[in-house]
């Protein structure tokens, strides 16, 4: 007969249980800490800290949300020019300039609001006022950016012998060898719809609806329906393209991985495919294509095959055959055998087997794997294609690397998060019309 435990040994085993579940307790928190202070110390979160420049990053949001018009002026020639985000499209008329901006000669006061006022006169002398600070002035001497900034220069200020860049909540006044350019933040995004050419700009709708005709060769609406969509800065036809070549991309490769998927899944299955080094060896091959990450295929095909949004295609293709693979395997595997008995006894063969007692079982899995993929492959179609030079991402890479037209990046940004819901949107209502039979909530 066995004993139960006496009470000491009840007692000594409570006691231990408790020690081990106070030890965790304590073990764990610590643990966590003493990873985090690893993770600390070995990402150099103090050096990041001392690297980051809020001077840029405030210059970052400014830039996302606003336009700069450039005042600038050559130190060699003299010569003046005046451009909305330095653009071609955004340079004034000749003889024409921003109203708070008063030109005499070569020379010309800026007012940048707020009591900041900068000022060029001969001589490449540029002056910047502004409250509770002396005026600051830059000069060009024998190719050294001369200055009277106080030592150390204030935390707003960048300067060099080459180069001298102020920025404060008004402006910014660069001053380099070759030039002295203001620039200054308005809010909006000037000539997204028209450029400085066009007649329409600063032409509100009602006087475009019910004013007079602005171009003799065309309505109102027909002009300003053309200056806006071939917008030249902005590129709206270019962009609109570029989107519906993302969602391209995402329905190619997505749609294809499925279809070549398909017939592989039925090798990869154990009830579809009793030999065991085939079965083996496809799934060894679904494994590889998924088990490289997405971008790494887009960076070995576009070395194979050039750059191009079929390149991003294929990387999808290629990436997402592996995962279609082996989620339509598993979902062969758990299809009710007692259908396909059925069919075999009415003399069905076995292409007919699997058309009408496999694939009506496994369709609503499989359209919710592909329609799901789709839905993702558009977001990640937008970074393949600033890597193959193809869709939305090449203009969002573009916009970025020039590191002046965050306004832009803002837009794609926009732009894309619209894409994405949009085919989301779609994407849910498949799902439930496909898959469900739901017919809108009946």
């Amino acid at each position: 007969m066995t004993m139960l435990s006496t009470d000491g040994d009840l007692r000594a085993q409570t006691v231990k249980i408790f020690s081990r579940k106070k030890f965790v307790a304590l073990a764990v928190p610590a643990a966590i800490f003493v990873y985090l202070t690893y993770i600390f110390i070995s990402f150099n979160f103090a050096g990041l800290v001392e690297r980051a420049r809020m001077d840029n990053a405030r210059t970052l949001v400014a830039d996302s949300y606003s336009y700069k018009t450039h005042v600038s002026r050559d130190n060699r020639s003299g010569d003046l020019s005046f451009a909305i985000e330095g653009a071609r499209q955004g340079t004034y008329a000749a003889g024409t300039h921003p109203d708070w901006v008063a030109v005499d000669g070569s020379n010309m006061v800026v007012d940048l609001g707020d009591g900041h006022v900068v000022t060029y006169l001969d001589d490449n002398l540029v002056t910047y006022e502004m409250p509770d600070f002396p005026t600051i002035t830059l000069q060009l001497i024998d190719d050294v950016v001369v200055t009277n900034l106080p030592d150390p220069v204030p935390s707003w200020v960048n300067a060099s012998d080459t180069r001298v860049a102020i920025t404060t909540d008004a402006g910014r006044l660069t001053y380099t060898r070759s030039k002295a350019e203001v620039f200054r933040y308005s809010f909006g995004w000037e000539m997204f719809w028209f450029t400085l050419s066009s007649p329409y700009h600063n032409v509100g709708l009602t006087a475009l609806l019910t004013g007079p005709q602005l171009d003799a060769n065309r309505s109102n609406l027909a002009g300003a329906w053309q200056d806006f969509w071939n917008n030249g800065l902005w590129r709206h036809s270019d962009v609109a393209w570029a989107l519906w070549e993302t969602v391209l991309m995402a329905f190619l490769g997505t749609f294809g991985a499925a279809i070549i998927a398909l017939p592989l899944a039925f090798l990869a299955a154990k009830n579809f495919a009793p030999v065991v080094a085939l079965r083996f060896a496809v799934r060894r091959v679904f494994d590889f294509v998924r088990g490289v990450d997405g971008l790494i295929w887009t960076i070995i095909l576009s070395r194979a095959f050039g750059p191009g949004p079929l390149t991003g295609a294929l990387a999808i293709l290629v990436t997402d055959t592996g995962s279609f693979g082996k989620s339509f395997s598993e979902a062969l595997e758990n299809v009710d055998g007692k259908q396909i008995e059925g069919l075999e006894s009415t003399g069905a063969k076995p292409v007919q087997r699997y058309r009408f007692g496999v694939i009506p079982q496994v369709t609503p899995v499989l359209l919710s794997q592909i329609l799901y993929y789709f839905e993702s492959n558009t977001r990640s179609a937008t970074i393949i294609g600033a890597i193959t030079g193809g869709g939305i991402g090449l203009f969002l890479t573009q916009a970025i690397q020039t590191q002046n037209d965050w306004e832009k990046v803002t837009y794609y940004i926009i732009l894309i998060l619209i894409m994405v819901m949009v085919m989301d949107t779609i994407s849910g209502w498949l799902r439930r019309k496909l898959i469900k039979g739901d017919d809108g909530g009946h």
